[in-house]
């Protein structure tokens, strides 16, 4: 997949799947989170894959091992699937990395934050990007009320809110994140259903109008910027 080059201060994503998957490319650095049901040929250059938990659609052993042998990336993982993953990958390759730990990728920030959700050892990430710009994939985490605190030290630009599929899921819970953290932009993902989509859309415009509600779909590439709120 071609993304080209950010511009200072901006990030582009790409939702991947009916899940969690994303593509970031911040102005240095690729990463892929949850790569589940893509094409590794598609993926040339990735600088970093993260994975947040074990269940099926975020995490593929077989794909993660075929995408870091092809770009040669460092594999970031919870100790769960960092567990799955240790005979299929180089061991100077694949990292563990626990609620409240903190790595940096070249000059863009991951760090790992608690998830609610009934996975073993489950994760979220925020990501920094070089210019300051923070991302939440909140991977199918259902609202919890430290998000707000996490929220309000972060500053954040876009949360990414599980609308569906998950246990428990709907444009509600999805909502409640998106209330807990106030980001500049909310994207609800996590779903098959473009009414959960529309609903989440309808209760954010409602309830919270200074955040944006951008409702991505599958492989459409986004731009997102520090302090802006409309950039795509």
């Amino acid at each position: 997949m071609l993304v080209k080059v950010p511009d200072k201060n901006t990030v582009f994503f790409v939702w991947l799947n009916n899940y969690a998957g994303l593509l970031l490319k911040t102005p240095s650095k690729t990463l892929l989170i949850d790569p589940v049901e893509i094409k590794p040929r598609n993926f040339p250059q990735v600088d970093a894959i993260l994975i947040s938990h074990e269940h099926y659609d975020h995490l593929d052993q077989r794909l993660v091992a075929e995408l870091q042998k092809v770009t040669s990336c460092l594999v970031f993982a919870d100790s769960t699937s960092y567990c799955s993953l240790k005979n299929s990958l180089p061991s100077e390759k694949l990292r563990e990395i626990q609620v409240g730990e903190q790595t940096k990728i070249g000059e863009v920030t991951i760090k790992a934050e608690k998830a609610k959700h009934p996975a073993a050892t489950p994760l979220t990430f925020i990501i920094t990007s070089e210019d300051g710009v923070k991302i939440w994939h909140t991977s199918d985490s259902a609202p919890y009320p430290e998000m707000a605190t996490i929220a309000q030290k972060e500053q954040l630009d876009v949360v990414f809110c599980t609308v569906g599929i998950a246990p428990g899921a709907s444009a509600e819970t999805g909502f409640e994140i998106a209330w807990l953290t106030k980001p500049k932009v909310a994207v609800p993902y996590h779903s098959n259903s473009v009414v959960n989509q529309k609903k989440f859309a309808e209760m954010l415009k409602r309830e919270l109008p200074k955040t944006t509600c951008l409702i991505p779909e599958i492989e459409k590439i986004y731009q997102v910027s520090k302090g802006e709120k409309k950039t795509w």
